[in-house]
């Protein structure tokens, strides 16, 4: 059965990447930061496709302990990834003129620094297996400055051209990258 990961798996793009991964057949991993969406959708997905193997971990990634230890979990559980959609992330408006301080750090940490460590640690099975697909949620932040975009727009430029690189990098080991 084909192994994969999404992060942020409680709502919007994440969560249908998720059903639609089940759907068609893989097991995943998944985390989300709210704990009481993570547990419904988990008895709802095990209910639904009996199976797959599903982990569901309540984790918050824009803490470095908490990305690692989620990768942990998913290395002793999962021998294979043939899938890493890199989902979490967190979009807060402002300027930067105005935007609270501290806020580019929150914005790095969860919109870039998570998918780096958690690559960063699922890379040596892809690589070890010569093949997989990893995808980046990148947002059209990534792409264009826009009014309020502020910090979250600058976390999307990084995550943008941490995709390219990786994608460059990965060429020889038959793994694809993909910004969307």
């Amino acid at each position: 059965m084909p192994q994969a990961i999404v992060t942020g798996a409680t709502q919007g793009i994440g969560k249908v990447i998720a059903e639609k991964l089940l759907h068609e057949g893989f097991s995943i991993a998944v985390c989300a930061r709210n704990k009481a969406k993570l547990q419904i959708l988990e008895k709802e997905w095990n209910e639904k496709y009996p199976t797959a193997s599903i982990i569901a971990i309540n984790a918050d990634l824009s803490n470095k302990a908490a990305v690692l230890e989620f990768a942990d979990t998913i290395l002793s559980n999962f021998p294979l990834i043939d899938i890493l959609v890199n989902n979490a992330g967190m979009y807060l408006p402002g300027t930067l003129a105005e935007e609270p301080e501290g806020l580019l750090e929150k914005m790095i940490g969860i919109n870039l620094y998570s998918a780096y460590c958690l690559t960063r640690k699922i890379l040596p099975v892809m690589i070890s297996e010569g093949k997989g697909h990893i995808f980046n949620m990148c947002s059209v932040a990534s792409l264009r400055a826009y009014p309020n975009g502020g910090a979250y727009s600058i976390s999307k430029y990084a995550l943008m051209g941490f995709s390219e690189n990786l994608r460059e990098e990965l060429k020889p080991h038959n793994i694809k990258v993909t910004a969307i």
